[in-house]
């Protein structure tokens, strides 16, 4: 058979009558009832004129302090196509009464068209992790045909902004949804409408708008109300929350997969060990099936979360076998368990652990048991407050004491006021001869740690683990350390 047989008898696909490009003039004002000043085609969708691809299209956001019709110059230069508009310009555009109506819009509009399988995915711990994962799975079994939210575009901008990239030749949409209080994940995942929807865990994080744990794990369990009918809930077996969950999920007629190490749990964990070069290798139960598989990231909660990505992957028919080959090749997320090595004055190399992008009870108590895991002549902690406590912070930042002691960290470099709390634990730790508590100072600020840091002077073999909530600002900590700035 020679190459033009070849072609004429290759396959049809019900992909073949859809467009290649993302979107065009004409599909983007019929979804948004704009009015188009000419015809284009754009190859991405953007709303921060810094990051602005050639071929994007541009939405010019209007937000209480921001106006993004004032970085329009600025989008064109770096290549925009086209920007949505609520004041005629003298460049292609469309015209809109409302620029963040219309990107809502848009994402709708993506989610009617598109033929691909939904995951939406919340928790109060690990949901950008475990999209990541997901991710990495569906696109190597798909061969390119996955998309999904980056960076962390999980609230009212950055889900309908993430849905409007959507390709509509994609199989599988991946979608991290995020809140802080009640109603804001059930706003969400009605745009998103998701086959399969997954809750990684249920911690203290937001505590202070929401109240309690039972209040967050409700508003986690509002993603079930968006599922497509026959969807899938992926919720965690060993949470205290789990009656709760599933029952949320029941209601919402959902088919509940648990996961997680108890004996209910339909993906559960039978064995887990440490790997040779770092990681876990993990066996797992799947009902008519057993699983083994490598975690290339360090730490026990991410054999959890690797349970809860081979549930989701199979839910949307993705195999199983790609799934273990993306987890044992992704490595921690940068601010979200990273691993560098970084040099020393004494000419050696000293391992850092960045977890700079957030920081609550649970994380925190996961992220030092990974620190004390390390094996290190000395273990370093930088721990930055953890926010939206409320008044529940004074005793969840006191409670650090636990984990930091069983980490056997010998440097505690505590930043912010809340960590006053903790500060005052290490004190009377110290005067314990029993505790054999590390040394510690407590800093006002990233700046201030940086300093303090120095002053210790990192020497060849340290581990350093650096965490905090990301407006404390240690991700500025990590960069310096690793030499990206003075």
């Amino acid at each position: 058979m020679n190459a033009a047989v070849r072609i004429i008898d290759w396959p049809a696909s019900e992909d073949d009558d859809l467009a290649l490009a993302l979107w065009d003039a004409y599909a983007i004002a019929a979804a948004t009832g704009g009015v188009p000043s000419a015809h284009f085609q754009c190859s991405g969708v953007e709303i921060d004129s810094r990051d602005v691809q050639p071929g994007d299209l541009f939405f010019a956001l209007k937000g209480e302090a921001m106006d993004g019709h004032r970085f329009l110059d600025a989008a064109f230069e770096k290549g925009a196509v086209a920007a949505v508009v609520d004041r005629p310009i003298d460049r292609p555009h469309i015209l809109v009464d409302d620029t963040t109506a219309a990107l809502g819009a848009l994402g709708a509009a993506a989610r009617r068209r598109s033929r691909a399988r939904i995951v939406g995915v919340t928790g109060s711990v690990g949901k950008t992790g475990v999209k990541e994962a997901i991710f990495a799975a569906l696109e190597r079994s798909s061969r390119g045909g996955a998309h999904r939210s980056v960076k962390s575009y999980n609230n009212h901008v950055g889900v309908p902004l993430s849905l409007a990239r959507m390709p509509a030749r994609a199989r599988f949409g991946i979608f991290e949804m995020g809140m802080n209080h009640a109603g804001e994940i059930a706003a969400l995942t009605v745009q998103v409408r998701p086959h399969v929807a997954v809750i990684t865990t249920i911690a203290p994080a937001h505590i202070e708008m929401l109240g309690s744990e039972e209040a967050i794990a409700d508003a986690k369990a509002e993603i079930f109300a968006g599922l497509r009918p026959g969807g899938t809930a992926v919720i965690p077996a060993d949470s205290s929350h789990y009656p709760r969950l599933r029952a949320a999920a029941e209601a919402a007629g959902a088919d509940v997969v648990a996961f997680g190490t108890a004996a209910h749990a339909d993906v559960r964990l039978l064995d887990a060990v440490a790997a040779p070069h770092g990681g876990s290798l993990v066996t797992a139960e799947m009902g008519d099936r057993r699983v083994c598989y490598t975690v290339a990231a360090p730490g026990e909660h991410w054999i959890a979360n690797s349970l809860a990505v081979m549930a989701a992957v199979r839910a949307v028919g993705g195999d199983l076998g790609a799934a273990g080959l993306a987890l044992a090749e992704m490595e921690g997320l940068r601010g979200r368990g990273a691993r560098l090595h970084v040099a020393t004055s004494d000419g050696g190399q000293a391992l850092v652990i960045d977890e700079s992008y957030n920081a609550n009870p649970a994380s925190m108590r996961a992220t030092l048991a990974s620190l004390g895991a390390v094996a290190a002549p000395r273990r370093i902690a930088v721990l930055g407050a953890m926010k939206e406590l409320g008044k529940h912070g004074p005793a969840y930042h006191a409670a650090l004491i636990e984990p930091l002691l069983a980490a056997h960290v010998d440097h505690v470099v505590l930043v912010g006021d809340e960590m006053t709390a903790l500060a005052d634990e290490l004190g009377k730790a110290g005067g314990n001869a029993l505790h054999n508590a590390p040394a510690f100072t407590h800093c006002a600020n990233a700046q201030a740690a940086r300093a303090a840091l120095e002053a210790i002077g990192l020497k060849d073999g340290d581990a350093v683990l650096v965490k905090g909530s990301n407006s404390v600002g240690l991700g500025a900590v990590v960069a310096a350390l690793a030499g990206e700035q003075g």
